[in-house]
């Protein structure tokens, strides 16, 4: 006879526990970010976000949607990828929470699990983006389309070839990408980075394992709950 799993209250799943890990390993690198815990719902953020209009989740619920322990959603949703990093958020916030830098982390996120919205090209544009950059040293603007295009919309090529073409003729545009000099010397640089850690602080952590609410981001609140 077959048996459902029966998600308990107040607990997360295993799948929940393994992206709030990795989720909050991100945090690590950031500067103040278990400010996170001091957000007060007020919506500061979404109103000063000049894309929230075009959202599906509104950076006022991004943070409701960690602290409940909802990660995947967040993940699955087209917001982190719509935010255009104008930090007018992170500026205005009254609890001075790295709203943007929190956008970023579960961007990086994202990318480590492979968890993407359906039909959404942004992931594969960025991940497009960085191969060219790192294959060339620099941008090449018809291969990084080309390449775009084949992941996403193949049958749009078809339509941008007369145009293409006449560029070509005009001699408007490249198609043969060139590498810049010091290719390698570029790469070594972008390998060094990677293994660089990121300027942090070191804090207690403020974080309950497998938790969610309140009880997952204010530790001492917890603490105080059961004297």
């Amino acid at each position: 006879m077959k048996t459902e799993s029966v998600q308990l209250p107040g607990k997360l799943s295993k799948r929940e526990e393994d992206l709030r890990s990795s989720f909050l390993k991100q945090l690590e690198t950031i500067p103040n970010s278990e400010k996170i815990k001091s957000c007060i719902q007020c919506g500061t953020c979404t109103g000063s976000c000049p894309v929230s209009y075009a959202m599906d989740i509104s950076p006022r619920e991004i943070i409701a949607l960690f602290r409940a322990g909802d990660l995947e959603t967040l993940l699955n949703s087209k917001s982190i990828w719509i935010c255009a990093s104008c930090y007018s958020c992170q500026t205005r916030c009254p609890s001075l929470i790295k709203v943007t830098d929190i956008m970023y982390a579960l961007k990086r996120l994202a990318m480590e699990k492979g968890i993407f919205p359906k039909k959404f090209p942004a992931p594969a544009l960025s991940e497009t983006f960085v191969k060219v950059m790192n294959n060339y040293g620099r941008l090449h603007e018809p291969l990084l389309i080309v390449r775009f295009l084949l992941k996403t919309t193949p049958f749009k090529l078809l339509n941008m070839m007369p145009l293409s073409l006449k560029m070509a003729k005009r001699k408007r545009v490249a198609y043969v990408p060139s590498k810049i000099k010091g290719l390698e010397g570029f790469k070594k640089i972008i390998k060094k980075a990677e293994l660089m850690d990121s300027p942090k602080e070191l804090l207690e952590p403020q974080y309950l394992k497998g938790s969610v609410g309140y009880s997952a981001i204010a530790k001492e609140t917890v603490m105080e709950s059961k004297k």
